[in-house]
């Protein structure tokens, strides 16, 4: 049983912390879409790079990046949230309804791997060169949140023994 607590609570945590996230962006909204404007307009990357043609500088899709950003990290939230009262639901049952129950989470993690390592990775990262900001560069940060997702992820699949 202890194992199939595990592969409830570590969801239950990673639904928190993208909960903590989505929250902040919507109450201190300003400070993060600075950032994304730093990225998308690609004015604190190496000067004169060949990738400047790629520069977002309208405010309007700055805020529709963002608004993005967010909804992937409410829907992580929601979807892990989800997975996780449905594996406290089969927490008792055999190990295929046990296995049939982590859909929601793995859902989740998929999406917020897609955030944080699709979004802030490949877009941010490659895409407008973030890489290159010594200022605005959310790499690092974004490697911890989704090596945690992929973490969990792994772990709640792994398969699961009849309770005894």
């Amino acid at each position: 049983m202890i194992n199939r607590l595990a592969k409830i609570l570590l969801p239950l945590v990673l639904a928190a912390f993208a909960f903590i996230v989505t929250y902040d962006n919507i109450v201190d909204y300003g400070s993060n879409l600075l950032f994304v404007q730093h990225v998308l307009s690609m004015d604190t990357t190496f000067p004169g790079n060949a990738l400047m043609d790629r520069a977002i500088t309208r405010p309007a899709l700055w805020r529709a990046g963002y608004g993005l950003i967010i909804a992937g990290e409410g829907i992580t939230c929601l979807l892990l949230l989800g997975g996780t009262y449905a594996l406290w639901r089969a927490r008792r049952k055999d190990a295929a309804s046990f296995h049939a129950a982590k859909g929601l989470v793995t859902a989740g993690c998929v999406v917020g791997f897609l955030v944080w390592f699709f979004g802030f990775m490949v877009v941010g990262g490659e895409w407008f060169a973030m890489w290159q900001s010594k200022t605005w560069n959310g790499q690092d940060a974004a490697f911890r949140f989704y090596m945690a997702i992929l973490g969990v992820l792994i772990f709640v699949n792994q398969p699961d023994a009849e309770l005894t």
